[in-house]
């Protein structure tokens, strides 16, 4: 069943549009729309995932006289309010679209007012409850004939996997697109050593948006998330194409390669033919003029157990580009070999074009969890600077299978906390140092790729480290300016904790259940929550915000992102102390957006205002310094990342906000007319 709504009024303007309105604005385009004219046509702006637009009408000078210029509540889409609303919008022609709900709704909206124009709906009943990845996503795609514009789409993943091809004009189903409008993703899904999934209750799924790049829909996949999967038998990953006009299949391109594929022989053992996961679950970039996809790979299942998978196991914790129009493997590079600790890769690779000692290189920058940002040669995968392997730890676990080495970038440096040791601790005053080094004595501490233990009640009962879900850049990643040739990348730095846990009655002699804990306020916890008398176990900064020269692979600033939490600002143990500004532990699960002159993100956390009002704050840093130049009022924390547009000459900026008691909302903010 498809519930489409349109306001009876637009069928009029259809026939009577005048100049500006919404209608003949859809209709009457002369060039492809790009954050160039003011639009924002793709989820990261562009198919780069750049994130960035040349608009400079909000600037330093003028950033906290913002005020809201119309807001959207989703709470009545969907059965229930959401209160997890991720989205990022697309604008354009004047209309901005966007997913919101619990049911993934489609609304566009007139861009200058808020008005609701239409709202497309699919109720997928059994299906939609069974996928691993619910609520609104993180938004859409669009898809034109042309600088004419005669034929627009809007395309979206729904709840259940299904690919979804709309009239960008009125919301309904294309007729002529696959079966009514609609493709059955799950088609293709398989398990084992290729066994089709169930059409209704096979786990896969994605929160990400399909990109468009030509006339080629590209379209990942995700599974249920951390801490603890199943480590047999889960769907396989995979990436598909789809024609855009038509829906058809164009090609298929295996994240587990199975026999006959290249990266079949790093599966020891056949172990290939048991393991699932290695999906491509965030967001995917695409070079037009190389005709190059570049596809970011999580880590296969389980997690953070894998001697049921003995190699390196391609194509998992791998930057992969394919052919655009074929899917075939082009080149890859793999930034974790046997990942056992969930640095999955988590966020868009952005393309750059830097110039190195006068070489002019069409580059991509990938940020991490393990806050490294490896930059490749796109056309090759060849690292612009040497990528070192060297000697890691090596771990005891009965049947695990352990890499000798892990590859290490040597430019740019890590952009934030790596590992852990006693100097990453808490270090307010001595007696708070002294606490937290009698509670991790009974962790394994030890540099980056120290592997997970057996949790033991003598100790150790958990390795203890800065990375997975709670230290360096999640999903939301980072941004890019064309002009200066600087990546923009936000970041956080909490301790995490792996512990492998035997079940009572585990069935396969070597399979190993494991709980991942955050201990910074984030992420997946549930086993212990690790902290000093209520303050986080690691010292700050807890976030921070980072501008890369990736002309030179140096960090030209970091500063910390986001307010002092107020259970540090607020603590008796640090009354009379100054407190210098930490950053929030959650900063780097909060999206940028870059202008001509600014990076702009939220926070993360609620917290109280200098006003006495409790929400958050939408900042503005001045790109060239990293300095604070302005901040406005938002009534929950960001949750979805920011994007901007023009519409008669008018800059707006658009973000998602949501989380707690406080449903999800698009705000959109704009100076005084």
């Amino acid at each position: 069943m498809t519930s489409t709504f349109r306001p009876a009024v637009l069928v009029l303007l259809a026939a009577l549009a005048g100049p500006g309105s919404p209608t003949a604005i859809l209709s009457a385009q002369t060039a492809l729309p790009s954050t160039n004219t003011g639009e924002w046509p793709t989820y990261g702006g562009d198919l780069a995932n750049t994130r960035y637009a040349p608009l400079d009408q909000i600037d330093a000078t003028n950033f906290d006289n913002l005020e809201i210029a119309w807001r959207f509540k989703t709470d009545n889409l969907g059965p229930r309010p959401e209160f997890k609303l991720e989205g990022t919008p697309l604008m354009v022609g004047g209309v901005l679209y966007a997913t919101a709900g619990t049911r993934r709704a489609v609304v566009a909206l007139d861009a200058d007012t808020g008005e609701l124009l239409w709202v497309h709906g699919e109720p997928e009943g059994e299906r939609a409850a069974a996928s691993p990845r619910l609520l609104s996503g993180r938004g859409l795609a669009y898809w034109t004939d042309g600088p004419e514009r005669r034929f627009e789409r809007i395309l979206y993943v729904t709840i259940g996997f299904r690919l979804v091809a709309l009239d960008a004009r009125t919301g309904q189903r294309v007729p002529d697109f696959g079966i009514d409008g609609r493709v059955d993703l799950k088609s293709a899904a398989v398990y084992g050593e290729r066994r089709s999934i169930d059409l209704v209750t096979g786990e896969i799924g994605t929160h990400a948006t399909p990109i468009v790049a030509g006339n080629v829909i590209i379209v990942g996949a995700a599974f249920r998330d951390a801490p603890a999967p199943r480590t047999h038998n889960n769907t396989k990953g995979l990436v598909q194409a789809f024609d855009a006009p038509t829906g058809e299949r164009l090609w298929t391109f295996n994240t587990v390669p199975g026999p006959g594929e290249h990266g079949h022989d790093t599966w020891l053992n056949d172990s290939w033919g048991i393991n699932g996961n290695n999906g491509v679950w965030t967001q995917i970039s695409v070079d037009e003029e190389l005709g190059l996809v570049y596809l970011p790979v999580e880590t296969p299942s389980g997690d953070y157990y894998g001697g049921h998978r003995p190699g390196d196991n391609l194509f998992g914790e791998s930057l992969v580009a394919v052919d655009l129009h074929t899917g075939e493997r082009r080149w890859h590079f793999q930034l974790v070999h046997h990942p056992i600790w969930g640095f999955d890769m988590a966020c868009a690779p952005i393309l750059i074009d830097i110039v190195v000692a006068g070489r002019s290189i069409k580059a991509v920058a990938q940020p991490s969890k393990q806050a490294f940002l490896y930059v490749l040669d796109r056309e090759t995968g060849e690292p612009v600077w040497p990528i070192e392997e060297r000697p890691v730890p090596q771990g005891d676990v009965p049947g695990e299978w352990y890499s000798p080495t892990q590859p290490f970038p040597t430019r740019p440096p890590a952009y934030d906390r790596q590992g852990s040791s006693i100097d990453d601790l808490i270090d307010f005053t001595p007696e708070l140092r002294a606490e937290a080094v009698e509670l991790v004595s009974r962790y394994k501490l030890g540099p980056i790729f120290t592997p997970p233990v057996v949790s033991r009640a003598e100790g150790p009962i958990a390795t203890l480290g800065l990375g997975a879900g709670s230290g360096g850049t999640n999903w939301p990643g980072g941004g890019y300016d064309p002009e200066t040739r600087v990546v923009y990348v936000p970041s956080q730095s909490n301790f995490y904790s792996w512990e492998l846990i035997t079940p009572p009655d585990p069935g396969i002699s070597d399979m190993r259940y494991v709980k991942g804990t955050a201990t910074g306020g984030v992420g997946h916890g549930g086993l212990r929550d690790l902290n000093v008398r209520g303050l986080p176990l690691a010292k700050p900064p807890y976030g921070r915000l980072s501008a890369i020269d990736v002309d030179a692979g140096d960090i030209l600033w970091q500063t910390p992102k986001g307010a002092t939490p107020d259970r540090v600002k607020n603590h008796p143990a640090l009354a009379g102390l100054e407190i210098p500004p930490t950053g929030e532990t959650c900063a780097g699960l909060v999206g940028l957006l870059v202008t001509r002159s600014l990076v702009i993100s939220g926070e993360c956390s609620v917290h109280a205002t200098v006003d006495g009002r409790r929400g958050a704050m939408l900042r503005a840093y001045d790109k060239v310094t990293g300095a604070e130049v302005g901040a406005v009022f938002m009534p929950a924390q960001q949750s979805g990342s920011p994007m901007t547009y023009t519409v008669d000459g008018r800059q707006y900026v658009v973000v998602a906000v949501g989380g707690g008691n406080y449903s999800g909302e698009y705000l959109a903010f704009a100076l005084p007319k």
